[in-house]
């Protein structure tokens, strides 16, 4: 089946997995078709899921006085979830909601630390899970410390081309911390090619 396929792949992106090992852990991971606009978690609410994006697309945003933050835009094959509710039993301080009709593969919480219980190599990807988001994390937030809004929204367009197709660009401007109307001058001199 194409999405226990993708798992797989997405598994081996971390760890080297046998295909023995991998049929073992299949059953704590479940496949979740969602519509568009679909919120899968609320803010108050606490994560239990852990989702993988097989198709579609999920974003993850916060409500402030002006309107919506975009924390995390996830195309097919990123992972989404409020981490810090997920891993510590909390409340959510966000929401995480579909952009387009989406199939995730989740996981939930008490699976997760199944899993972790049963396989040592799961606990090991855990561990590099959790590694790789803070170097993101971090990789993130310097780039936008030390580029201009220029620079910051050139290569995102440079390394998400398909974005500007899929999303709406508020949120794509929220992601970036771009006023929407510095992004749509942008988007104007980058259909002129003069960015």
């Amino acid at each position: 089946d194409i999405q226990w396929n993708r798992l797989y792949e997405f598994l081996k992106r971390f760890i080297p997995l046998s295909e023995e090992e991998f049929h073992l852990w299949k059953p704590y991971f479940a496949i979740k078709k969602v519509g568009k606009k679909k919120i899968l978690l609320a803010k108050g609410e606490v994560e239990d899921h852990l989702n993988i994006v097989s198709e579609g697309l999920v974003r993850k945003y916060m409500k402030v006085k002006k309107g919506d933050v975009t924390i995390q835009i996830a195309p097919e094959g990123h992972m989404i979830h409020s981490e810090s509710s997920f891993h510590t039993r909390q409340p959510s301080n966000v929401y995480v909601e579909t952009i387009e009709p989406s199939t995730l593969i989740t996981i939930t919480y008490d699976n997760l630390q199944e899993l972790f219980n049963r396989f040592p190599l799961a606990e090991k990807m855990g561990r590099i899970f959790v590694t790789e988001m803070f170097i993101i994390k971090d990789r993130r937030y310097f780039e936008i410390l030390k580029k201009s809004t220029r620079e910051i929204f050139v290569d995102y367009m440079k390394t998400h081309p398909q974005m500007l197709q899929r999303v709406p660009q508020k949120y794509i401007a929220s992601y970036l911390n771009i006023k929407p109307e510095t992004f749509s001058r942008l988007k104007h001199l980058l259909k002129k090619k003069v960015v």
